[in-house]
């Protein structure tokens, strides 16, 4: 299966089919609008000429992949720092799954396990560990048993709740008021 988010092509190409990309949009996936998380990845393949390893980039030179984030236009927000969790990302992968990111999820005995797999993942913790299973549930067809219940409300059939359920222009605007819908009620409940 391959992704079809609101994105260039390319980019839905490479995360469909490199686990280490699409953990590494996940993991960009904070502060930074949705479309540019998930489409670093492939501008960083643009950069670096290749698409890269996770062992490639646990042993890049840390100050040389920082620039690579900064280039302009920045990968991220806040580059450096962003170039130093996609190391210890890439050392995880690299030292925990023999350097196929792939594996966090195909080896897993259950969602539960993959659950807790993803939550050790640096950016990541307990809720964008649900999100990405229900991404890889829904969109890509890795479903291990439990993997609904694992995802939490995210697993939903028909919900616009994350990146998860985006596949379109249309879906994008559903998420986008979703999340916005809950700012506002958690600001309303904050001032209240």
């Amino acid at each position: 299966m391959t992704l079809s988010l609101p994105i260039e092509h390319g980019a839905n190409e490479l995360l469909s089919r490199d686990g280490f990309a699409l953990l590494l949009a996940m993991m960009l996936d904070q502060q930074v609008p949705f479309e540019k998380a998930f489409s670093s990845p492939y501008e960083l393949t643009r950069r670096l000429g290749h698409e890269p390893s996770a062992q490639e980039i646990a042993e890049f030179n840390p100050e040389a992949l920082a620039a690579v984030f900064a280039e302009r236009p920045a990968l991220h927000r806040f580059p450096r720092a962003m170039a130093a969790r996609a190391q210890e990302l890439a050392r995880i992968v690299t030292d925990r799954y023999d350097g196929d990111a792939s594996a966090v999820w195909a080896t897993a005995r259950d969602a539960a396990e993959l659950r807790r797999r993803l939550a050790e993942l640096p950016g990541f913790g307990a809720y964008k560990a649900q999100i990405t299973i229900a991404l890889l549930g829904k969109q890509l067809g890795v479903q291990p048993e439990g993997w609904r219940e694992a995802a939490g409300h995210f697993g939903e059939p028909g919900s616009h709740y994350s990146v998860a359920d985006i596949s379109d222009d249309a879906s994008l605007v559903a998420v986008r008021t979703y999340k916005k819908a809950m700012k506002q009620k958690a600001k309303a409940a904050a001032a209240g």
